[in-house]
C-alpha cells in the first residue's frame, strides 16, 4: 500500500469520528435534496391543478369564450408566479439522482451528466415556458381573441408536447441501470422507465390531432402518460431512498478526505 493510500485509509475513521461528534450525517446534503421531492411535487400540484388549472388540460377544441375565460382567470398569474419561484427545486432531486448514478459500476460519467443535462433542458419547454405563455395572456387581457387562442395553443402544445428531452432522460437512465454491475437501482426500475419512455412517444400525435385519445387532453397522450409518470416517480423515490440509505459511509468519507 502506498503512503498516500495508507494516509487516506487512516484518515477515514478519523473523519467518521469527527462527523459523529458533530452529530452531522455525511449524507445530510443528500437527504435534504431527497426531502425536496415531496415538497416540490406538492407545490407542483397546487400550481398546476388548483391555481393555473393546466392539469388536466382543457380541450384543444374549446370555444373562444372558454379560451378567454381560461386565459384571464385571476389565479393563473398567481400560479405562474409561484412556478417561477419554485421550479429550481427540481434541480435538487436531479442532483441527488446523479450522485447515485455516479456510484454505478460499469457506467461512465457520460450517462449521469447526460441525464442531468436532459432534465435541465426539459424544465424549460415542458414547464416554465408554458407557464410564461399563459401568464402573458393573463397579463395583457386586451389581446385580441385570436392572439389569446394562439397563446392557449402554444402553451398546451409545449406543455404536453415537449417529448424528446424526456425520451432521452428515460433512455439514459434505463441504459445506466442495465449496465450497472452494483445494482444501485433495481433492474425492474429500468423496465418501468422504458414504459415511461413509451408514453412519451404515444403523445407525438398531439401535434396533428385535436380530438380523440391522441389529442393533448386525450386518454392515451395525456392521462396514460401522467398515470405512468406518477407511478414511476413514486417507485423512483422509493429506490432513491434505499440507494442513499445503503450507500457506505466510507464512500462519502473517503471522497471528502481526498478533496478536503
Amino acid at each position: 500500500m502506498s503512503e498516500s493510500a495508507w494516509a487516506l485509509g487512516a484518515a477515514a475513521p478519523h473523519s467518521a469520528t469527527v462527523e459523529a461528534r458533530r452529530g452531522r450525517s455525511p449524507k445530510l446534503d443528500q437527504w435534504i435534496c431527497f426531502g425536496s421531492i415531496p415538497f416540490f411535487y406538492t407545490l407542483f400540484g397546487l400550481i398546476f391543478v388548483l391555481l393555473a388549472r393546466i392539469m388536466p388540460p382543457p380541450s384543444p377544441t374549446a370555444s373562444i369564450a372558454d379560451v378567454l375565460a381560461y386565459m384571464q382567470a385571476p389565479n393563473l398569474a398567481l400560479g405562474v408566479a409561484l412556478l417561477s419561484l419554485t421550479l429550481g427545486l427540481a434541480s435538487l432531486s436531479s442532483g441527488v439522482i446523479v450522485v447515485q448514478m455516479k456510484r454505478m459500476e460499469g457506467v461512465s460519467p457520460a450517462l449521469p451528466y447526460a441525464y442531468l443535462a436532459a432534465l435541465a433542458v426539459a424544465g424549460v419547454p415542458g414547464c416554465l415556458f408554458p407557464g410564461l405563455v399563459f401568464a402573458l395572456g393573463c397579463y395583457r387581457p386586451g389581446y385580441t381573441p385570436q392572439i389569446q387562442q394562439m397563446l392557449y395553443d402554444l402553451g398546451f402544445l409545449s406543455f404536453v408536447g415537449s417529448l424528446g428531452v424526456f425520451v432521452i432522460q428515460y433512455l439514459v437512465f434505463a441504459i445506466a441501470i442495465f449496465l450497472d454491475r452494483r445494482t444501485i437501482f433495481p433492474k425492474w426500475l429500468g423496465y418501468l422507465t422504458i414504459w415511461a419512455l413509451v408514453t412519451e412517444l404515444v403523445a407525438v400525435p398531439i401535434w396533428i390531432t385535436r380530438t380523440g385519445p391522441f389529442a393533448w387532453d386525450g386518454l392515451l397522450s395525456f392521462y396514460l402518460g401522467t398515470i405512468i409518470f406518477v407511478g414511476w416517480e413514486f417507485c423512483m423515490c422509493v429506490c432513491l431512498y434505499r440507494a442513499i440509505k445503503n450507500q457506505p459511509l466510507e464512500e462519502l468519507i473517503g471522497r471528502g478526505t481526498a478533496h478536503g
